[in-house]
């Protein structure tokens, strides 16, 4: 089968709370070591250092069993000339016969469940009153989608404050979110440190390839980040906060900042749990000094593997997506030479 973009959209839009609940079981299967995960493969071009291509081969057994790979592309020039800085395809694999069943358009289902990911974090590291406002910091795919997903799970938003570095992605970004709720108030910040005194659950989804965030002295106390882009916060800053993150293994390489810290102190004991262990009930929600708490997930391809999943099963049910016959030839020894 195969499945545009326009089609997984279709299949997905108004999912939220399912895709969340995925994403849950998809945390603890690998938590309760039912998955396969290598490391991400990261193609990188010798001209141009910031683009990539990222491979994210996985195995997700519990009630999911399947196989695949996520073939993601970023290449931030692209939002130049219009074009998204993401694209990517999402292949599923039998675990029965290996064979391919599936191929979809994947920088939807990849923004989806980055987002999922963000809300279940923030409803599961929320404490305290009642969420009214939420910050994010980059106006792009991410954080559009992190904007719908916490709608579905904090009700009681009322206001977002946004920034870019570029004023007219906020002001874009700012007529899409009202699309999503015409009763939200969605403002536009002119520094982060604004975002940091208004919000006390704040996403940072970004292209930035290196820490260029020193100061978190501005946020509301008890605060939650979702450092989804994982390359923004200072080494100091990740040693002065509680953190949280999806998979200590994947989270500490590729330079991010967690990785940074790790190449400074010289370990990792500054990660205080995995996601996983607060849906269990093995960790608390936050840490013990009422400080910021961080969230840091790496991004794990069993993740794209249980919405894709999703989305397959979906197009099954309602009949959309593009069959393909005799894509695999037949067995060698019934081929004519």
């Amino acid at each position: 089968m195969m499945l545009k973009g326009s089609e997984v959209s279709s299949l997905l839009a108004g999912r939220e709370s399912e895709m969340i609940e995925l994403v849950r079981a998809a945390y603890i299967a690998h938590a309760s070591n039912e998955s396969v995960l290598p490391h991400s493969v990261f193609l990188r071009f010798p001209e141009e250092a910031k683009n990539r291509i990222i491979a994210l081969p996985a195995y997700l057994g519990a009630e999911f069993r399947i196989a695949g790979i996520k073939w993601i592309a970023s290449f931030p020039d692209n939002v130049v000339s219009g074009n998204d800085r993401a694209s990517a395809v999402v292949i599923l694999n039998s675990i029965q016969t290996g064979n391919p069943i599936a191929v979809l358009e994947g920088s939807i289902i990849s923004a989806k469940r980055t987002a999922a990911s963000a809300a279940l974090a923030a409803r599961s590291l929320h404490t305290g009153p009642p969420l009214t406002s939420a910050g994010l910091i980059g106006c792009g795919l991410i954080n559009f989608e992190v904007a719908r997903f916490l709608i579905s799970v904090f009700p009681e938003l009322q206001e977002f404050f946004i920034f870019d570095l570029a004023l007219e992605n906020a002001l874009r970004f700012k007529a899409k979110v009202r699309e999503l709720s015409e009763t939200l108030q969605v403002n536009v910040a002119p520094e982060i440190q604004t975002v940091f005194g208004r919000s006390r659950l704040v996403s940072f989804a970004t292209t930035a390839g290196a820490p260029h965030v020193n100061d978190l002295s501005g946020l509301v106390p008890e605060s939650v980040i979702l450092h989804l882009s994982l390359r923004d916060l200072a080494p100091e800053l990740i040693l002065a906060c509680d953190n949280v993150v999806d998979d200590i293994e994947h989270v500490t390489r590729a330079q991010t900042s967690l990785h940074l810290t790790e190449q400074m102190t010289g370990h990792r004991r500054f990660i205080r749990c995995a996601l996983a262990d607060v849906l269990q009930n093995r960790a608390a929600p936050r840490g013990t000094d009422g400080g910021v708490t961080i969230f840091s997930p790496f991004g794990l391809g069993i993740l794209d593997l249980a919405l894709a999943q999703f989305a397959y099963t979906c197009a099954l049910e309602t009949g959309k997506g593009s069959m393909i016959e005799s894509f695999f030839p037949a067995p060698w020894f019934e081929r004519a030479e």
